[in-house]
């Protein structure tokens, strides 16, 4: 009796692993990192994005949403609201310190940001999954990363951050800028090199 049971225990127990597992996955809407998707858009409802063949998607200026709150404290304890950086083009980065691509992006946009100091570019990124702050911090130091990022270890800023149907950030790395009025103007759900980078900020900076 109880070895005939014993494998149908089994199985449900398999069951509930794995259908744990994908409301765990679901619930973050993260991919894993380096995932890549090729910049389909993510969210639901109808959407008018455009994904050239580097795997941007840009939305056109009428047709842009704006983020939800995101708002938090920095690695370094200060707080932040990414609201208070309208009027500038803003970048978001969705990084880890445990990430492969987020390393090899980081010297990129450590240099772009340098480069455009003071020339109404702003960027913040989204430190996620690191469970204490000491690998970020370091992660930042190695990299000479000069913005401060929000600490958000279980993903609810990436999460509940963008409304639905918008281009929202998503893997880990992924990456979001905003034009000047705080709308969400171009994603990529990779990691980047500075062409590209710079592909998504400069046509915004050139708007009225």
């Amino acid at each position: 009796m109880s070895l005939s049971r014993a494998p149908r225990r089994t199985r449900r127990t398999r069951r509930t692993l794995v259908a744990v597992g994908m409301l765990s996955a679901a619930a973050l809407t993260l991919s894993a990192c380096g995932g890549d998707n090729n910049g389909k858009s993510g969210g639901g409802g109808q959407t008018n994005f455009v994904t050239n063949t580097g795997g941007i998607s840009t939305a056109a200026k009428g047709e842009r949403a704006a983020t939800g709150k995101l708002a938090g404290e920095t690695l370094e304890g200060k707080q932040l609201d990414v609201a208070d950086l309208k009027g500038n083009v803003v970048v978001l980065n969705a990084w880890g310190s445990w990430c492969s691509p987020c390393r090899a992006e980081a010297e990129h946009f450590a240099k772009v940001a340098k480069d455009l100091k003071g020339k109404g570019v702003e960027f913040v990124g989204l430190n996620t999954r690191d469970p204490n702050k000491q690998p970020a911090l370091a992660f930042e130091e190695d990299y000479g990363v000069p913005y401060p990022s929000l600490y958000d270890p279980q993903g609810k800023l990436i999460l509940y951050g963008f409304p639905k149907g918008t281009l929202s950030l998503q893997g880990i790395p992924s990456t979001v800028v905003l034009d000047k009025e705080g709308k969400i103007a171009a994603r990529s759900l990779m990691a980047l090199d500075e062409k590209k980078l710079r592909s998504m900020i400069d046509p915004l900076l050139k708007e009225k």
